[in-house]
């Protein structure tokens, strides 16, 4: 394997500072850093020359919305956009994922799913690959899944919002989940949206399942923001209180008892509420929900930055702190396998052979005259050399798929940033890729070090991570001033201004 990227991850990388360099610079650096990483992962077999570490996180901020079909995900969409850009109805109305992007253009496009698929800057990237692996012979049908609409708004610009089909349709169900966990994965922001006027755990009970039950231990489950819609229609109950109380029963049943719940409804599509008290009670209710949660929009950029510079970090650490002493342990037990399959195969063969001897001189075939009989003998000895090697080779090759499955039972996955399901792969790579490839043929199973990894190795993750504190800090100087000093510079530019 060569220690350098191919071509097309240049490309990308390429394209991808040009974008950074226009849109935050301050990023700028985190790329070349995420290359240095790269060398060291081609080296220890953890990333595949067309990958990246940089490719396989996403760099524009995304906020997906989930939520059952009539939820009213794609009202709150278009409100917050300002401007009717996704269909909307109490019936399914739209069964795609729709990514919604920025466009200099006033006029609204849509494009199909391959504009997505084909795009490795959008977070559907090769994705009808995904979807065949869950139902073969889908991925071809890539527009029937995916597909990105252009919007005007500013509030969109730097931004990624990605609206999902709802989950209560069958058809096509295992390929629209995967889509999920997906962007999931990959999300900044999750809103997850349920129907006042279904309330009942029944109606959204695969919502729950798949979009609370399965979230709640996730290191990064503070990105999800919990939102019952349509509010309004509970105006009309005696209680209105009591359809949140049942919606909050549903999620605690699931797990859920603390984080971040919301109550809205569309204003311009809103039920009349005759009580004036009760009206304006809904309506503080919702304008404080939705500045809040439109607040949230609009801090991932931000935390986006702070994400990306802080996988740089970790991706460092996890290759030092995890991947080497897994392979490092892969392989002790790999020799250790291989050396006991040798001494069982010596031993099987030394009995096999003293049970023949007592009917045939089998020694004689281990006898070589090279003073006499030099050709035969040199047939001889090459046939047992063989011999031997292919049960060694065989014991090294049987050991390692082996060994191969515990590291991919042992390696905990996390995919918070990378969006990554494949077997022992974690942000850091494929730990499973690089313990096979200690394993080659040429290489000794007595080596203690695994490939790739030496103190220059050390010294580039040591590096990268003094980078990403300073890149961390920079932010961070950005952002905030404990100290109060910019904001008594600006104080003191101002009264100069004045005089």
């Amino acid at each position: 394997m060569l220690n350098r990227p191919d071509k097309s991850i240049r490309e990308r990388l390429s394209k991808l500072e040009s974008h950074l360099n226009n849109e935050n610079p301050l990023l700028l650096d985190v790329i070349s850093r995420f290359k240095k990483l790269d060398t060291v992962a081609y080296k220890m077999g953890l990333l595949d020359t067309k990958e990246s570490y940089a490719t396989s996180i996403p760099w524009w901020p995304l906020v997906s919305v989930l939520g059952t079909f009539s939820a009213g995900k794609s009202s709150f969409i278009n409100n917050f956009l300002g401007n009717k850009l996704q269909l909307t109805g109490n019936q399914a109305v739209d069964d795609k994922f729709t990514v919604v992007t920025y466009s200099s253009s006033k006029e609204n496009r849509v494009l199909p799913g391959v504009a997505l698929n084909s795009d490795p800057r959008f977070p559907f990237y090769q994705m009808s690959d995904e979807i065949d692996k869950v139902a073969s012979g889908e991925g071809r049908r890539i527009d029937a899944y995916l597909q990105m609409k252009t919007s005007h708004s500013d509030k969109i610009s730097g931004k990624i919002i990605i609206d999902s089909p709802g989950f209560d349709a069958d058809e096509q169900r295992n390929a629209i989940l995967r889509l999920t966990d997906h962007i999931v994965d990959l999300s900044d922001l999750v809103l997850v949206f349920f129907d006042a006027r279904h309330p009942e755990p029944g109606a959204m009970q695969d919502t729950l399942d798949h979009l609370v039950g399965n979230t709640i231990n996730r290191s990064d489950s503070e990105k999800f923001l919990y939102i019952l819609n349509q509010i309004d229609t509970a105006a009309q109950e005696d209680n209105p209180e009591a359809v949140v109380a049942a919606w909050q029963r549903a999620l605690a049943a699931k797990g859920l008892t603390a984080g971040r719940f919301y109550s809205i409804y569309n204003q311009d599509l809103a039920v009349p509420i005759e009580d004036e008290a009760v009206r304006k009670r809904f309506e503080r209710k919702c304008k404080q929900d939705k500045a809040a949660i439109y607040e949230r929009i609009h801090q991932v950029e931000v935390e986006r930055s702070y994400r990306i510079v802080g996988a740089l970090e970790t991706i460092a650490s996890d290759i030092e702190n995890q991947v080497v002493p897994i392979v490092k342990d892969a392989m002790t037990r790999w020799l250790k396998l291989v050396l006991t399959l040798d001494a069982v195969a010596a031993g099987v063969f030394v009995v096999a052979m003293s049970v023949l001897a007592q009917w045939f001189d089998v020694w004689k075939l281990f006898l070589y005259d090279f003073d006499n009989d030099t050709v035969w003998s040199s047939i001889k000895l090459g046939v047992v050399l063989i011999a031997f090697a292919v049960v060694h080779f065989s014991a090294r090759s049987f050991s390692a798929r082996m060994i191969a499955k515990k590291i991919i039972n042992k390696v905990n996955i996390d995919k918070n940033l990378a969006g990554k399901s494949r077997e022992a792969r974690t942000l850091a790579g494929n730990i499973k890729q690089a313990f096979l490839k200690n394993t080659q043929p040429l290489r000794s199973i007595f080596r203690p070090m695994p490939v790739g990894w030496s103190m220059r190795s050390k010294r580039i993750l040591a590096e990268v991570s003094g980078d990403a504190s300073e890149f961390i800090q920079t932010m961070n100087d950005r952002y905030t001033k404990p100290s109060g000093e910019k904001q008594q510079e600006e104080v003191v530019s101002e009264g100069l201004e004045k005089r």
